[in-house]
């Protein structure tokens, strides 16, 4: 039996999705789940998955056998862009056949596998298909990245519609601490975010995620509330 897939994916760059992504499969690997994680598409790195790095930190893990074998991190460019602006800097395109084998074979050996994107959700990987559009063919369900920062919750929203729009189902949210959000701005985002989910017929599943200093030490927190909805 396959094990279940999540992707993981954020309103924009930089919102906080490998944190996320390391602090769920650490959770989920403390209350016994046999739990991986996978980078679809690494820009910025040459040969190597620093956001994978990252993961296995949160972990307390080293590399695991997947990671020699190139599966958890199928697509890696050089130049820190979208996906498909990397790849067409070196003369490639990004191999989607190849994200969908190395996720499955991922699958086939653990119970479950989180799938961080490249970016927001809807960045470009080829002419034809954004981030969007591929995890909702492969029928993964959504956890999406957020916070309260100023102008989040329009980008939330419309990443949630994006979303709906392509009949993809939705685990819930991630909700990442953001410095020097104001709080009345924070609370208020969470709890629209939450009105968001009901109305689109989601599950208002939200998690907080707390400052995370760099390096460490990580927080445990249960993300229990996202996973098991969809």
């Amino acid at each position: 039996m396959e094990g279940k897939v999540y992707f993981v994916s954020g309103i924009d760059t930089g919102i906080g999705k490998t944190v996320a992504t390391g602090l769920m499969a650490r959770s989920l690997r403390a209350q016994g789940v046999d739990a991986i994680t996978v980078k679809m598409v690494q820009t910025g790195n040459d040969g190597f998955s620093e956001d994978l790095e990252a993961h296995r930190a949160m972990c307390g893990l080293g590399l695991l056998p997947e990671d020699e074998q190139g599966l958890t991190a199928p697509q890696i460019f050089r130049f820190p862009s979208s996906p498909l602006l990397a790849a067409r800097l070196e003369g490639r395109k990004v191999d989607l056949a190849k994200i969908a084998s190395s996720v499955k074979a991922c699958a086939a050996a653990h119970e479950v596998v989180l799938v961080e994107s490249a970016g927001g959700l809807c960045v470009p990987l080829t002419d034809e298909a954004l981030s969007v559009d591929f995890a909702a063919a492969q029928e993964w369900p959504l956890i999406l990245v957020t916070c309260g920062r100023l102008g989040s919750l329009n980008h939330t929203i419309l990443s949630l519609e994006a979303a709906k729009a392509r009949g993809m189902k939705v685990a819930g949210v991630a909700y990442n601490w953001f410095p020097g959000a104001d709080p009345q701005i924070d609370e208020d985002s969470l709890a629209e975010t939450r009105r968001a989910l009901s109305r689109m017929g989601f599950p208002p599943a939200i998690v907080r995620v707390p400052r995370v200093p760099h390096g460490g030490p990580y927080p445990d927190i249960d993300f229990s509330e996202l996973f098991g909805h969809d």
